[in-house]
């Protein structure tokens, strides 16, 4: 926060404060009036569908408001400043004009960009760069009018980050495609894409749609804000970094080139992000695209390949966005393939870690938001025998965490009986030797914290969230 308030004080701009509305606003309610007055965005748009006055409509009242909302509901780590979300607020309130004012006069200067490193599914780290959360403020802004010009002129075969699609509609879209008998896949991995983005590139894309040269000014100088790795400041030459707002919205940009290219050779496809799955009827027609649409990859967009990760297959032996593909009397149903389960025990166990200290309401907490979200994201699938092996596997582990909690013989021997356990047997098993995992399969364990008694103190199952959706 310090580094934001010295970074304003280097841009030497005047200072105009009022005052921020409460609850939430983050533009003075008169200045937003008048500013809205002035702006000339509504008969802005020229026969060739470029904008000018966008920059007024980007710091208008509700535009600005809306993006807070996003930023803080999206909440996040912090930028090099080390402002949190919760910050946000109070120091707008006190600096915003003087922020949008070094907007206005083109002096704004993004801060640089936390990099940090984290694990891929797959293996390896994936690149994630963090701006300061009044940059991500400003991103979001620039975002949300950007997306009123762009999107509606994205191809309808492009699902990600974009107003009122989703993945689901991706896999479905998919399915109807295998259904017609496009039962091969090109699927294309783009090599670190969004490390890789060229600047040049995409705002020559950007230009195409955006008259006012102000924005194209700031969004340039987001692409160009320098990384911060391990203390030290690297120019940035080239990426768009993946933690702002704006990065979704510039790769969807680049990418409508290659959907525009599919759609011209006709071609049937699902892209979502940088995800891209074409559906063909041969492995000989396959591979025949995966060579001509890589050539135009890179050498027209400038991107990468990853030759290792793509590759043309029957898609029941590929994964498009965690599904897999099965044919089912004629019809193309969805199963959950073995990485995302495994990954997804693995998050469990680490919510159930014997040693990790945290409390049964805690650990009941973070498993009940871990399988809502999972089912919610994964019920286009078939899982039915998948929620019946997972659930008891579950209900075993949490188990062992109220074995390892109860620890002393008496608080042991104590619950057993209290929950319904003969007494002689109940001091057997208080007096256990045997493993905490060994014992959470046990008979005993399992008549005392019978299935009913854990869904009656709150832990939900994978079968019971299926049922209700």
């Amino acid at each position: 926060m310090k580094g934001t308030q010295e970074k304003l004080r280097k841009q030497n701009t005047p200072c105009e404060h009022e005052g921020f509305a409460p609850e939430g606003r983050v533009e003075p309610g008169e200045k937003a009036k008048a500013l809205s007055r002035s702006v000339e965005a509504e008969s802005g748009k020229d026969a060739q569908g470029k904008q000018d006055g966008l920059l007024e409509r980007i710091l208008q009242s509700d535009n600005l408001n809306e993006a807070y909302k996003r930023v803080v509901k999206n909440r996040g780590s912090h930028g090099v400043d080390g402002m949190e979300v919760k910050e946000l607020l109070p120091y707008l309130k006190v600096h915003g004009e003087e922020i949008k004012q070094t907007i206005r006069d083109g002096k704004y200067q993004p801060q640089a960009v936390r990099r940090v490193e984290i694990p891929k599914p797959d293996g390896g780290k994936r690149q994630l760069g963090i701006p300061t959360v009044i940059d991500r403020w400003l991103q979001q802004a620039i975002a949300q009018e950007l997306t009123k010009i762009f999107d509606p002129e994205f191809s309808e075969n492009s699902y990600g980050f974009r107003p009122g699609r989703s993945a689901h509609q991706a896999v479905k879209a998919a399915s109807k495609h295998i259904e017609a008998g496009h039962d091969w896949v090109v699927d294309i991995d783009l090599e670190k894409f969004f490390d890789r983005v060229n600047h040049q590139k995409v705002m020559e894309l950007v230009a195409k749609r955006v008259e006012d040269k102000r924005v194209l000014q700031l969004i340039w100088r987001f692409l160009e804000s320098h990384i911060l790795i391990k203390g030290l400041e690297v120019k940035n030459e080239e990426g768009t970094p993946q933690g702002g707002p704006l990065s979704p919205l510039l790769a969807n940009i680049m990418l409508d080139e290659l959907d525009k290219e599919l759609e011209r050779r006709g071609h049937y496809y699902c892209r979502y992000a940088d995800d891209c799955n074409i559906y063909v009827k041969s492995q000989k027609a396959g591979e025949r695209v995966m060579q001509s649409i890589g050539k135009y990859v890179e050498q027209e967009l400038k991107l990468k390949i990853n030759r290792l990760k793509s590759a043309v297959d029957r898609p029941g032996r590929r994964k498009f966005l965690g599904f897999s593909f099965y044919k089912k009397k004629e019809e193309v149903r969805n199963y959950i393939p073995a990485k995302p389960i495994t990954r997804f025990k693995g998050k469990v166990k680490k919510i159930t870690e014997r040693s990790n200290g945290r409390s049964i309401e805690d650990r009941k907490e973070g498993l009940n938001e871990l399988i809502i979200g999972w089912v919610s994201y994964f019920r286009l699938a078939d899982m039915k025998n998948v929620a019946i092996v997972l659930d008891k596997w579950i209900r075993r582990r949490i188990r062992m965490c109220y074995w390892k909690q109860w620890k002393k013989i008496k608080t042991r021997w104590k619950n057993l009986v209290r929950l319904g356990i003969e007494k002689g047997k109940a001091w057997e098993w208080a007096n256990t030797r045997k493993s905490y995992w060994r014992t959470a399969d046990s008979p005993v364990l399992s008549r005392a914290l019978t299935n009913r008694y854990l869904e009656k103190e709150g832990f939900v199952t994978i079968d019971s969230q299926l049922t209700a959706s």
